[in-house]
């Protein structure tokens, strides 16, 4: 499922108009990710948690010339399905 039919699917399920499901999707979108880069976790419950993971600096090896190499430290946004996700998953 791509953005666009995920958008006709809010708007099918929820009885409103494509354009109020695509705002309010981006709506929700940008509130996650607002709350990401603030270092916030996002916990819904029954679906999942949204959470920053930090990865720290590494020595890497280039697999085609064997140079090492310098792996900055970055963060990464993780997500940890809830139990009622997981069953529905596993039904």
């Amino acid at each position: 499922m791509n953005k666009s039919e995920l958008i006709e699917s809010i708007a099918s399920k929820a009885g409103i108009s494509r354009a109020a499901a695509g705002t309010a999707l981006e709506a929700t979108l940008a509130s996650i990710s607002e709350a990401l880069v603030a270092g916030d976790a996002i916990a819904l419950v029954g679906f999942g948690t949204f959470k920053v993971s930090e990865r720290a600096a590494r020595t890497g090896k280039n697999p085609a010339t064997g140079a090492t190499l310098e792996i900055a430290a970055s963060k990464s946004a993780k997500f940890t399905p809830g139990k009622s996700l997981k069953d529905a998953l596993n039904a």
